[in-house]
């Protein structure tokens, strides 16, 4: 996916440790991908409101504009801002030739978004339109979003669709995107914080979704991309900086290569939604959830270095109950001695870059911290919240890890 996308520079704090620390990686330059879905309107295309974006944290701008126009005009202001854009117009489906070739050698260009959550019906007629595209521009990604794993079973898998016994839909619905879509990467939403009577919790089936989407990306050699819920409404609650941790850190524990947020601008009045508390309202006034989610883009940023082409080797869950379709540890790498979590629960991944592994372990509970333990070998080394790194065995014998947030070891050879 890197070589479709160049992307801005951000810097912030994760984790703060004292203690001598040693520098970071030498591919900590690049930049994670992060998109706004729904992102700065076309009536608002200006320098100033680019600049926002990208003060964000945000580094692809994803709207639908009304005509091929309006693209290359935003295209022009997201140039001079750093900022990439992934457009929709009229034009890419009624006019693809045309449009594709005054689109393509713009240096602001990330790719061309096609459709949101299609049905298995319309599998057929998109991977042509995703064939005729590439047949011109084979360098720009055509990006489609697929459902969540909440989706109805014939939406999934279609009218005539038929499962073998004991096959799941989702995991259905995937296989056949892949197999008749020539995508670049796999994209899904799936917005697990849900909010009754006051309560919140997590939908039960996100982790599941995670881990069908992981092992499709694994298998198809594709890279995958993941969302954060960043507007209320029914049934989901205005984000805290916990839950938005908590989606993206668990997003990027599993592998994700690219992040996105619905939405940064509010999507409008004219929907049964009732859409409220966007980044971005629809006056163009900020609320508490753009400084929320520059917040946790500091932190990702940061990090770029460590998530951006990593490798999955394996994930698991700890705590007295895991989620549906996830698995316990059943190894953990030799490095690692000893991990305890106490009676919460967390996402522990392996994940491998360039010469050094890394631990990821986050916490699963988006309301209360989680007592961590660990016995590390000498050679591992925790990452800081600026990238840098410290010994592992300055750190306490028994530390708290904040709801949603995350720890991170790391060894080399």
């Amino acid at each position: 996916m890197r070589k479709y996308l160049f992307l801005l520079a951000a810097i912030a704090m994760l984790c703060s440790c004292s203690g001598e620390k040693t520098e970071m990686p030498e591919n900590s330059g690049d930049q994670f991908p992060i998109m706004a879905w729904i992102g700065v309107p076309e009536s608002e295309t200006t320098v100033e409101r680019f600049k926002e974006l990208k003060e964000s944290g945000i580094n692809i701008n994803f709207s639908v504009y009304s005509s091929l126009e309006a693209v290359e005009k935003a295209l022009e202001v997201a140039r001079q801002t750093g900022v990439k854009l992934m457009p929709a117009c009229p034009e890419l489906s009624m006019d693809t030739e045309n449009a594709v070739k005054r689109l393509m050698n713009h240096p602001a260009l990330a790719g061309y978004h096609l459709r949101d959550e299609p049905g298995a019906d319309d599998f057929s007629m998109l991977g042509e339109w995703v064939r005729k595209i590439q047949a011109i521009d084979s360098r720009h990604p055509c990006y489609i979003n697929l459902f969540p794993n909440y989706a109805g079973q014939e939406v999934l898998i279609g009218k005539e669709g038929v499962l073998a016994p004991g096959e799941d839909p989702y995991a259905k619905h995937v296989e056949m995107f892949l197999a008749e879509v020539p995508v670049q990467f796999i994209s899904f939403d799936h917005y697990p914080v849900v909010e009754e009577n006051g309560m919140r919790s997590l939908r039960p089936g996100w982790y599941k979704n995670l881990e069908i989407i992981a092992e499709a990306s694994r298998t198809s050699s594709k890279p995958f991309w993941a969302f954060a819920l960043a507007i209320a409404h029914k049934p989901y609650p205005i984000p805290t900086v916990a839950e938005l941790r908590l989606q993206m850190f668990s997003n990027l524990a599993y592998g994700a290569q690219a992040l996105q947020y619905f939405t940064y601008w509010h999507p409008g009045d004219d929907t049964p939604w009732d859409f409220h508390d966007s980044p971005i309202n629809l006056d163009g006034s900020r609320t508490v959830v753009y400084d929320r989610i520059q917040e946790v883009n500091r932190e990702i940023h940061s990090l770029s270095h460590l998530f951006l082409g990593a490798e999955l080797l394996s994930v698991w869950h700890t705590g007295s109950q895991i989620p549906e379709g996830t698995r316990p540890i059943d190894q953990l790498p030799a490095e690692i001695r000893r991990l305890d979590t106490g009676d919460g629960g967390a996402v522990v991944s392996l994940l491998k870059n360039g010469e050094r592994h890394y631990l990821v372990v986050v916490n699963r509970d988006f309301q209360s911290p989680m007592s961590l333990s660990a016995v590390t070998e000498k050679k591992v080394k925790r990452v800081l919240k600026d990238g840098t790194m410290a010994s592992a065995r300055e750190f306490p014998a028994v530390e708290m890890v904040g709801p949603g947030d995350m720890v991170i070891f790391t060894w080399g050879k």
